[in-house]
């Protein structure tokens, strides 16, 4: 996530600086074949206005439902951040020895809850993990310019500024030994964890150490983390439809096609200072569309480990800080910091 008040014309450069270079070169050419009278022929800027109208319509478009698609993902891990917390409270104040027979001593109830805890913040930690797993329609997953562009943006502005840190955390630190092989192995290890918790749930109602209320409570909260993760799952696995996502870049070349034969000899009417004006103009025009379309097109993924994503190891760093300080554990980690103007 961008989180940069401005974004400096250095790093807006380094985005699209590749489309400034052949925006340039091919209007450049263009201008030259009409100044060797290679070309002759002027387009009206009626129907090529009317055209980039339409075309400003369907981009923005496009952008909206890319910030839908990102916006909704935030408000998805904003849910998992706060069912997180009610998790760790639920979990802090309902385990006990209140309803059991056989007592446990303060440590061993201790042993339950930090189990319960930390087994949850591996959940979050795999389901980050899972959703980063790159899918068919995503760029890093498209070969070529564009795979190469993809891994550039996530080395430079994305995960690529946390690997240190992300790489770090293993499962090994919060599932317990006895299920980390099992769950790791599995096909979506972030639902079996869940599935884990449920049956130690049970287990701690057989043993009297929830009664059937608080069993019920809190298999409520494990409800809503699978609706949360089934919600992420479907923004993850269903693109925005290709239809629009493809159509408005074909609209966009058409309309950079046409522009140079209608603006270089409307401004070359103007003389020589004009004609040489309208490379630069033309190509500002072009640039202005094309970063529209850059824009809705690297926002409309929230888990492809760039810049635009929502900040998934910043919310669950934020979540193991809270959940193993209810614990009373003292050795917490530090907080994500953004790098770059970048947090992830």
């Amino acid at each position: 996530m961008i989180i940069a008040r401005n974004i400096s014309l250095r790093n807006l450069l380094k985005w699209s600086g590749q489309h400034i270079l052949w925006l340039l070169t091919f209007v450049g050419t263009i201008a030259a074949l009409y100044q060797f009278d290679f070309i002759t022929i002027s387009i009206p800027w009626l129907p090529v206005s009317v055209i980039g109208t339409a075309v400003a319509f369907y981009v923005g478009f496009k952008n909206n439902q890319s910030y839908d698609r990102m916006w909704e993902a935030r408000k998805i891990w904003g849910g998992i951040v706060n069912d997180s917390r009610t998790w760790g409270m639920m979990v802090d104040a309902y385990v006990s020895n209140l309803f059991a027979e056989n007592k446990l001593s303060t440590a061993e109830i201790h042993a339950i809850k930090k189990r319960l805890i930390h087994r949850h913040i591996g959940w979050l930690y795999a389901h980050r993990s899972q959703l980063l797993v790159a899918t068919p329609w995503e760029h890093i997953s498209q070969g070529g310019h564009l795979a190469r562009t993809a891994r550039f943006y996530q080395k430079k502005f994305g995960i690529g500024l946390v690997d240190d840190q992300a790489t770090r955390i293993g499962l090994e630190q919060f599932l317990p030994k006895n299920e980390h092989d099992k769950l790791v192995a599995s096909v979506n290890t972030a639902t079996q964890i869940i599935n884990a918790q449920s049956q130690d749930l049970a287990n701690l109602r057989t043993g009297g150490y929830l009664d059937d209320f608080r069993h019920m409570e809190m298999t409520n909260v494990l409800r809503t983390f699978y609706e949360l993760q089934g919600k992420n799952e479907r923004i993850k696995k269903f693109p925005l439809p290709r239809q629009y996502a493809n159509m408005s870049r074909y609209f966009i070349g058409i309309f950079i096609l046409l522009l140079p034969f209608s603006m270089i000899p409307q401004l070359a009417e103007l003389g020589s200072l004009g004609f040489w004006l309208s490379i630069p103009i033309t190509a500002l025009i072009g640039w202005v569309y094309v970063m529209m379309e850059v824009v809705a097109d690297y926002s409309e993924n929230p888990f492809e480990g760039m810049g635009n994503d929502i900040p998934m190891l910043s919310l669950c760093r934020t979540i193991e800080i809270d959940l193993r300080e209810m614990l009373g554990e003292e050795d917490l980690p530090e907080p994500i910091e953004a790098k770059n103007g970048i947090l992830m």
